[in-house]
């Protein structure tokens, strides 16, 4: 065998040899870096798998949150029961309790002048329908009669007409004395009549001088108190050093609330007046036509007698 196939054989079983060697000391080697290699793989695997988990957890966050807002809302005070009404601290009631002597004074002259006004205002009402009801029974009975006395009898007791009526009989018969007769019949019976006929309209204008007072004083009572509540106002201002609307909204509110009462005491007693001298004096124009033919009939019966 020659030198160069001696050398080939010995390089081949050395191949034969060393290859299983080379294989079990890098194999090992090669299986350790794999892990170092893939190892960045592992933080990726993480990263898929957060938005799963912040998925899961968002729904927990968002169960918490509702829970958070609740407690962190302000706490609203318990509703007043439906059956019992909550006190009005500025109220009528509040004006009187919490109001001094000044103030309940006013009120009380505002709450006479009221109920001092709707008792003038439907005692003259009814005085009024009196009035015209026996105007109608005087113009039906009276002038039907034979004479003038039956008349009178025919009339209602105690009623103008009536009153009006004797009142020119007693001066037509009665028209004797020294002093009486330099007075004509004519002029002394006409006398007569017009003072009946003036207490008539005197007694149907008792009330209503009260009812004028009350409408032009009212709003200036109420004035008052309104400026007495104010001055209030201020006091409670200076004294807190903070005009805060608790320090003011009561003496104000008690202001406001006298100057409505003396609008609402008045503003009745003005058209209640106004209402009531107009029925007056439609009133009175029948009276004073009765009068006027009375006074003619009188006259006439007594020129027919000295005829």
């Amino acid at each position: 065998m020659s030198v160069a196939n001696r050398l080939s054989a010995l390089f081949a079983a050395f191949t034969l040899v060393a290859a299983p060697t080379v294989t079990v000391f890098v194999a090992p080697a090669a299986y350790a870096e794999e892990p170092a290699a893939t190892a960045p793989a592992a933080p990726a695997a993480t990263d898929a798998a957060a938005p799963a988990a912040d998925a899961a957890a968002a729904p927990a966050d968002a169960a918490a949150a509702p829970a958070d807002a609740a407690a962190e809302a302000p706490v609203a005070p318990p509703a007043a029961d439906a059956g019992v009404p909550a006190d009005n601290p500025y109220g009528l009631k509040a004006l009187w309790t919490q109001s001094d002597m000044v103030a309940k004074g006013t009120l009380v002259i505002m709450l006479i002048m009221s109920m001092g006004t709707w008792y003038v205002m439907v005692t003259k009402l009814f005085e009024q329908f009196k009035l015209m009801r026996q105007a109608k029974a005087a113009r039906e009975s009276f002038w039907s009669a034979g004479s003038v006395k039956a008349g009178v009898g025919t009339l209602e007791e105690g009623s103008a007409f009536r009153f009006i009526a004797e009142s020119g009989v007693n001066a037509n018969e009665h028209h004797e004395g020294a002093l009486l007769e330099q007075i004509d019949r004519n002029t002394w019976v006409t006398m007569s009549i017009q003072r009946s006929i003036e207490n008539v309209q005197n007694r149907l204008q008792d009330g209503l001088a009260f009812l004028a007072t009350v409408g032009s004083t009212a709003p200036f009572i109420g004035l008052f108190g309104t400026v007495w509540g104010i001055y209030h106002a201020l006091v409670k201002i200076g004294m807190s050093g903070q005009a805060s609307i608790d320090k003011v909204a009561g003496p104000v509110g008690e202001s406001l609330i006298m100057t409505a009462i003396g609008l609402a005491v008045a503003v009745p007693a003005v058209l209640g007046y106004n209402w009531l001298v107009r029925r007056n004096k439609s009133g009175m124009e029948q009276v004073r036509a009765f009068g006027a033919d009375l006074h003619n009939v009188l006259m006439s019966n007594s020129q027919a007698k000295k005829g």
